[in-house]
C-alpha cells in the first residue's frame, strides 16, 4: 500500500500579520496549525504555497518525503 505525504492533506491559509507582511497558516490533519512567515507580499505567500504543493506532490510521487538528517535529531 503506498504511503501518503504527510502534507498531502494540508490546507493553506495566506494570513495578513501586525507588520504588513504575510504568513501562510498550514494546516495538517490531527495536527496543530503552524505558521510559516514572512513573506512581503500576498503574492509571495501564495507563490510559496503554490511551490510547497508542488514539491510535495513530486515527493509523493517518487516516494521521499521531507526528511531532515538524522544528525539534526541528536543534538
Amino acid at each position: 500500500m503506498p504511503k501518503t505525504h504527510p502534507h498531502a492533506e494540508a490546507t493553506y491559509r495566506v494570513i495578513p500579520l501586525d507588520d504588513g507582511s504575510f504568513g501562510v497558516e498550514v494546516n495538517i490533519p490531527g495536527s496543530h496549525p503552524t505558521r510559516v512567515s514572512m513573506f512581503k507580499t500576498e503574492a509571495d505567500a501564495e507563490s510559496w504555497i503554490d511551490e510547497h504543493r508542488r514539491r510535495v506532490e513530486a515527493q509523493t510521487g517518487a516516494g521521499r518525503w521531507f526528511r531532515r538528517p538524522s544528525s539534526l535529531h541528536h543534538r
